[in-house]
């Protein structure tokens, strides 16, 4: 029963067909997920790690990373980023980790997140991010397998 809930949900999401989000696998992606040229919705990154939630970021404190705008809640959240943004920024470009796990890439929702080991993962809904939780470390392997290959030529 188990596996065949597995395969509904996943078929429900288009991960099996790779059409979650309406974007094909093969189709180039930017290296960073952003709405509008903004990160995360506008979501502070470092928030997560200091404050353990997400907290929306200020348009007038923001820094750029591979094309993509960060915003921050202050002046030294911007400066952590700063200092080391491979810390801060999430894996996988901010795409959903679980969609990226599955060969796919797909968008994602501030309140769906997780830090493990340190780095930020963020998935595509709260209930993706229960899936993503039931194995993280299998889950990350295959994301790190397949990623940047997901962004397409």
């Amino acid at each position: 029963m188990q596996t065949r809930r597995l395969f509904l949900s996943l078929s429900a999401m288009g991960l099996l067909t790779g059409t979650i989000g309406a974007r094909p696998v093969h189709a180039a992606q930017p290296p960073v997920f952003a709405t509008n040229g903004v990160a995360i919705h506008g979501y502070d990154p470092v928030a997560y790690f200091t404050m353990s939630k997400p907290v929306e970021g200020d348009a007038a404190i923001t820094s750029v990373l591979e094309g993509a705008t960060f915003r921050f809640a202050n002046a030294e959240h911007k400066a952590l980023f700063d200092a080391d943004p491979e810390r801060y920024a999430p894996k996988y470009g901010g795409y959903c980790a679980y969609a990226v796990s599955k060969g796919a890439t797909a968008t994602t929702v501030p309140e769906a997140w997780s830090i493990h080991e340190g780095r930020l993962y963020l998935n595509y809904s709260t209930g993706v991010h229960r899936t993503w939780l039931k194995d993280v470390e299998g889950n990350i392997r295959r994301a790190d397998v397949n990623w940047p290959s997901v962004l397409g030529p």
